[in-house]
Parts: structure tokens; sequence; C-alpha cells
């Protein structure tokens, strides 16, 4: 079994200690042409996390594991054009129940993506789909969620909402309970000036009226104030989430994709990313994204669903 990074933390060992009794996800994984979509692919296949099904180019696939000495002889092969068709596929495949799950291969976030949120044809909900990456952070003492840095460029409050209400759904599916949800602004105080300030305390009034459930929601706090508690008490801040937070709401994609990536490449954090508010899991990680995140995404979509049918 691949090992994480940081042996000290152990979310990422519970996760995969979650899903050991759990049937594989039949799994459509789009566009596998590259040597990482299909490592990750595979690992997950024979750790028994999911039933993968390649939807590609064929002989760019099988290119791609030649070149990497990979044996892919033993896995299903559909056959298409190109990316965009092969996107398409995949979503066909979802919609008519043919997989569990979708996996994100070697082609853009947006080519995958307007496939699954297509009025007609693709995987949308009542709930606007949303993007969570859960990281292990080495320094802090449980998993960190985050959303959405992949997804939605610049949410208005109602976008905002559902945004919040996937990672909730994501973190209590997983069986973790109830979160502590920081939304997160530069400064921890109202400030008419900074739009998202406004955003985090209307999405707290929401969440005490019921328009948000199952989390227990703060903000605006800032990032430092949001997971420590030292910083916390030095602002004088009295909150039931602040210095302890379980997931971080960012305000917009430019905020949020730039603190993934300083966690993932500076802090050498590992990432599970997933898609909510689709009708299936989406398992959706970076490009670069090394083979143990790509395995540990899948191993979170699985936890999810298995966990969702025996409720």
């Amino acid at each position: 079994m691949l090992q994480s990074k940081h042996p000290q933390s152990h979310w990422n060992q519970h996760l995969l200690e979650m899903r050991k009794s759990l049937a594989p996800l039949v799994t459509a994984v789009v566009h596998p042409v590259d040597e990482l979509s299909l490592k990750g692919a595979i690992a997950a296949a024979t750790e028994g996390i999911i039933a993968p099904i390649f939807v590609g180019a064929k002989q760019r696939i099988r290119d791609a594991a030649a070149a990497a000495k990979l044996d892919i002889s033993t896995y299903q092969i559909v056959s298409t054009r190109h990316s965009h068709e092969a996107a398409e596929a995949a979503v066909e495949m979802a919609r008519t129940g043919q997989v569990e799950a979708l996996m994100k291969g070697h082609l853009h976030t947006d080519e995958l993506m307007s496939a699954a949120v297509n009025k007609e044809t693709g995987l949308r909900t009542e709930r606007r789909m949303s993007h969570i990456f859960a990281l292990e952070v080495p320094h802090y003492p449980k998993p960190l969620f985050l959303t959405d840095t992949a997804l939605n460029l610049f949410p208005h409050l109602t976008e905002k909402r559902d945004i919040v209400q996937n990672a909730i759904d994501l973190f209590v599916g997983l069986g973790l309970g109830v979160p502590k949800v920081a939304i997160l602004s530069a400064i921890e105080t109202i400030n008419e000036k900074i739009p998202s300030t406004l955003d985090a305390a209307a999405l707290c009034k929401m969440a005490e009226r019921g328009q948000i459930q199952g989390g227990i929601l703060d903000g605006p706090l800032a990032f430092d104030n949001a997971i420590s508690t030292e910083s916390a008490e030095v602002k004088g801040i009295v909150s039931k989430v602040a210095g302890d937070a379980d997931i971080l709401v960012v305000p917009d994609i430019e905020a949020g994709n730039i603190l993934y990536k300083q966690m993932t490449y500076l802090a050498h954090m590992e990432a599970a990313g997933m898609v909510m508010g689709a009708r299936i899991p989406i398992i959706l990680t970076s490009c670069s994204s090394d083979v143990l995140s790509r395995m540990l995404s899948a191993a979170m979509a699985q936890v999810y669903v298995r966990r969702k049918e025996d409720k």
C-alpha cells in the first residue's frame, strides 16, 4: 500500500482503512492518456478502491501504458476520438447507471465539467457543483477540508451556500461528525468594502435559520485565526470554530487556488479532491497530482458512496 509523505499524520491512513471492507466503485476514468492518470487509476484498482473503465482515445491510452510499462490488458477501454468526446461519453455512462463515479484523467477540468454541468445531458442536481480538497496537514491535529479552489470563479451568496453545504455533506458523509466551518476573508470583522466579509456574515445567519444544515459556521475569519487557537485568542475572538476549523471556505477561486497550491507545493501536503453536487462523485485532482493523491481521492469517493448506500 502507498504510504503518506507525513507518517506523523494519520488522516490518509485512516481513510484507506475506512474503505477496506467496501466494494470497489465502478469508475469511468476520463481520458487517461498519460502515466500519472494510468498509475493513479491502476493503484486505486489494485487496492480494490475502484473498478476502472478507461474512456478515451484507445491508441493513446495503450501508448501511454506501454511507455510507462503498465499492463492494462485486463481493463475495459471505451474508445473515443478525443478528450471532449471522452468527457461526454463518461457523463452519459454515469447518467445511464453504468458507472458510480467519474475520475479525471489527462484533460482540462473545464472540459470534463462542461459535460457534467450540461443542462440537457449532464449530471446536474438542484445543488451547485463545487470542489472539495481534503488535506493531510502535518502540524494540524485533524484533516482540513478546503473549498472551492477549482470550479466556481467568483461565487455569489446563493452559490456560496451550496459550496458550504456540499463540503458539510462530504464531511458528514465520511463519518467525521459535525464540522466546524470557517468562512474565510482577509479580516475577521465585517467591512462593507470587503464583500466577502458580508457574505460570511450572511452565511452564518443562513445557518442559524436552517438554510445551511449539519455544520457549525463562523465568519468572517482570517486564515490565521481560523486554524490557530493562539491567533484567535490574541484577537479576542470567542468562537466554537476559530482555531479549530474542519472546513475552510475561501471567498473565490483566486484565493483558494493560490492557498491550495501553496499548501501542496511549499508545505508538501497530501490532498484528496472530489466534486460534490452532481448525481455521482467526480474524482478530480490537478493534472500534476501524484499517484497517492489520486488514490486517496478515489478512496474518499468510495467511502462516501458506500456509506450513503448503508443509510
